[in-house]
């Protein structure tokens, strides 16, 4: 076991601490008035049955985060193994933005209008309900409007700063 680092860690010790736990892989989306946006994003909870809320993170003053605050809806899409390259689509830099962001994206939408990716695990379309600041990231939390599960379909895992898949047991 590695030598544990009390009190003091620096930022590096830190991501890695938090890479060691694996998350699934989801692409945040929203869509206003004049186009949609789309991010790859791990930071994504449950936060309540009654009412069905769920929360991401994002990092403040971001698009991605000026966005979800101006058109208060989100989409969170959990991505299928077989998505890693949707994945890495969303997190480019140079992915196209503005109202080519989902030209290259199979997709459609239903109740936010927040596009919803298909070929997706499952997906659950949100109306903004409260956003917080917490250090440097924006946490939305959005009340559930609609969702889908593909039940046989294999979620895209993310751990280690590397994709992975589920193994079977």
């Amino acid at each position: 076991m590695e030598a544990s680092t009390t009190g003091q860690f620096t930022a590096k010790e830190f991501r890695a601490a938090l890479g060691s736990f694996a998350t699934g892989v989801t692409v945040v989306t929203t869509a206003g008035e004049e186009h949609g946006y789309g991010m790859t994003a791990n930071a994504f909870s449950s936060v309540s049955l009654d009412p069905p809320l769920v929360l991401v993170c994002v990092i403040a003053g971001s698009d991605g985060s000026e966005h979800i605050r101006s058109n208060r809806c989100f989409a969170v899409n959990i991505l299928a193994a077989e998505q890693e390259p949707i994945s890495r689509y969303f997190s480019s830099k140079e992915r196209p933005k503005g109202r080519d962001a989902f030209s290259e994206v199979s997709h459609r939408t239903e109740i936010t209008g927040s596009p919803i990716l298909d070929g997706v695990v499952s997906y659950l379309d949100c109306t903004l309900h409260v956003t917080l600041q917490a250090g440097d990231h924006d946490i939305f939390i959005g009340e559930v409007q609609s969702l889908s599960v593909a039940p046989d379909a294999k979620p895209l895992l993310f751990a280690g700063g590397g994709y992975a898949q589920v193994a079977e047991s």
